[in-house]
């Protein structure tokens, strides 16, 4: 499974623009609350697991600020920002002990709570950075359980979206055999942390158009047959990965110096030497391991 996908939850999409509907979730009493910290999951225990409180239990304050991410089983299940206090404050407020990252704790979750704190922590992020309206600058008042903005200027009335921005992310090989594939070390990585090609769509761009554009600008290399892998969520803080396979038209590699520093050509015996295949919680993980299989 591509982490951070699988969330099982009823999002409720059709009805959270109902107040009426998400206020009966509220006073129900059966939701759950989960807490974060500028942007960072609140945690108890050793080892750290992210906390959840009833909703009776959320006092006024954060009431009026719940967000829904949906409904799981018949429990509500929603998210709280607590950035607004200080730390220990926000921590005496839930009972907890610390904070932590998801991407920190993303190993000890299940898939469906990763995914869905990671879900809760970019729509808490979109609804702390989308306070004010990018058209006239007045305050932007919260609607749709948290999942739309809207401009209080009544002359305005802009409508907000979270904004997501997509990324391709792309494991180009060879055809001649041995097959190969090319990794690159990006700025600020490791010597050897190579890792797959990656870049953002740009405006006007289909998501092939965007990999050809990177591969060729990052490495100097052109592909062909570009086809769809899947797809992740990562919001950190709104990004969609989209996978790519690729082939290589030519091996000749010339890095740009710039956001790239060396890239080069691997053998599936070569990769499986280096032993770790990227981020645990990554897509290139899951597309390098899927080629190696495919041996």
């Amino acid at each position: 499974m591509i982490p951070y996908t699988g969330v099982g939850l009823d999002r409720g999409t059709d009805r959270r623009e109902d107040a009426g509907w998400v206020a009966g979730l509220v006073a129900g009493g059966r939701g759950r609350v989960w807490a974060l910290w500028r942007d960072q999951c609140v945690v108890a225990g050793d080892p750290a697991e992210p906390v959840s409180v009833p909703v009776g239990a959320v006092g006024a304050a954060e009431r009026d600020r719940l967000v829904l991410l949906g409904v799981s089983d018949g429990v509500p299940e929603f998210a709280v920002d607590l950035s607004e206090l200080a730390l220990l404050d926000a921590l005496a407020r839930v009972g907890a002990d610390g904070v932590a990252d998801i991407r920190v704790l993303f190993s000890g979750l299940a898939a469906e709570r990763a995914g869905m704190l990671a879900y809760a922590r970019g729509l808490l992020y979109w609804n702390r950075d989308q306070r004010y309206c990018g058209r006239c600058g007045a305050a932007a008042e919260a609607r749709h359980a948290g999942h739309l903005r809207v401009c209080s200027d009544t002359q305005c009335g802009a409508l907000l979206f979270p904004r997501i921005a997509p990324a391709v992310i792309t494991l180009v090989e060879t055809i001649g055999e041995p097959r190969r594939c090319l990794l690159a070390r990006h700025a600020g990585s490791a010597v050897g942390g190579y890792s797959l090609l990656a870049g953002f769509v740009e405006i006007g761009e289909s998501l092939e158009e965007a990999v050809a554009r990177e591969i060729l600008e990052e490495v100097g290399v052109a592909v062909r047959d570009v086809r769809y892998v899947g797809s992740q969520p990562f919001p950190f803080p709104a990004g969609l990965m989209v996978g790519f396979r690729a082939t290589a038209a030519d091996l000749a590699v010339s890095v740009d110096g710039r956001e790239i520093l060396e890239a080069r050509w691997f053998s599936r015996d070569e990769l499986r030497a280096r032993g770790q295949l990227g981020r645990v919680d990554a897509i290139d993980r899951v597309m390098l391991t899927a080629w190696l299989a495919e041996e």
